[in-house]
């Protein structure tokens, strides 16, 4: 029970590696709010949970954020872990062929969430002098792949913004990381190969040391260390959870 007695948002928690983090959280003894812009995946999942409850959130809004954040409040009292979770692809297209509405809803789920995120919560944590911050980042944003550049680039900003974010926020008791995983099984993964094919999936693979795609389990794994008690120690982390694929 390594997170016993603690309180988590998860965003883009309803599938994926969000939903991988949230039943890792939730068997350790967390409180989990499974917020995702597919309310009835998020409701579907907390009903089979005792611990977890669900909410309807686009990160890419302010006020959605917002109500996100007094949502969890009431219900817990308190928040004490974030992860930044939520995420969205472009598909793989020339850098200068991606339309602008693509290039903006990256931008606004990617990184304009982070940003929104921090203004909701941040000062709850700061007020109490502890709180834990985890943002989803991805190999990308280390060793960037032709074709996804808007997407690689937006992984790469929530990089830097975790290590900025974790400088200003230590003196407040406030630790932000990282993990960055590897193309694994989830909903986006047809969206970064293109098409699903076995000679795709092959060309991925060559390129991941250890041989196989990442789960949601190894990402709840990673997630479970950084936000538990036992890496208080650790700040500023950008984890490869990644098969040694940025080697």
């Amino acid at each position: 029970m390594r997170l016993k007695d603690k309180t988590a948002i998860v965003t883009g928690g309803a599938s994926g590696f969000g939903k991988g983090i949230v039943e890792a959280f939730l068997r350790e003894g967390a409180r989990v709010m499974i917020a995702d812009i597919n309310g009835a995946a998020a409701a579907d999942m907390a009903a089979t949970h005792t611990a977890a409850i669900a909410q309807t959130v686009d990160v890419s809004q302010r006020a959605s954020v917002e109500t996100m954040a007094e949502a969890a409040i009431t219900a817990f009292g308190h928040v004490d872990i974030l992860v930044n979770n939520a995420g969205i692809t472009h598909l793989p297209t020339p850098l200068e062929e991606v339309s602008e509405e693509d290039f903006d809803r990256v931008f606004n789920v990617n990184m304009k969430s982070v940003y929104l995120t921090a203004r909701a919560l941040v000062p709850h944590m700061k007020s109490r002098g502890r709180g834990s911050l985890l943002n989803v980042a991805s190999t990308a944003g280390v060793s960037p792949r032709p074709n996804l550049n808007w997407y690689n680039a937006s992984k790469g900003w929530m990089i830097t913004a975790t290590r900025t974010m974790a400088v200003e926020l230590a003196p407040a008791g406030v630790r932000v990381n990282a993990i960055n995983p590897v193309a694994g099984e989830t909903p986006l993964l047809k969206s970064f190969m293109g098409e699903d094919t076995p000679e795709i999936r092959a060309k991925f693979l060559s390129s991941i040391p250890l041989g196989r795609f990442s789960t949601p389990e190894d990402m709840g794994n990673a997630a479970l260390y950084l936000c538990s008690d036992e890496a208080s120690m650790v700040t500023g982390v950008c984890m490869e959870v990644d098969g040694g694929r940025c080697i």
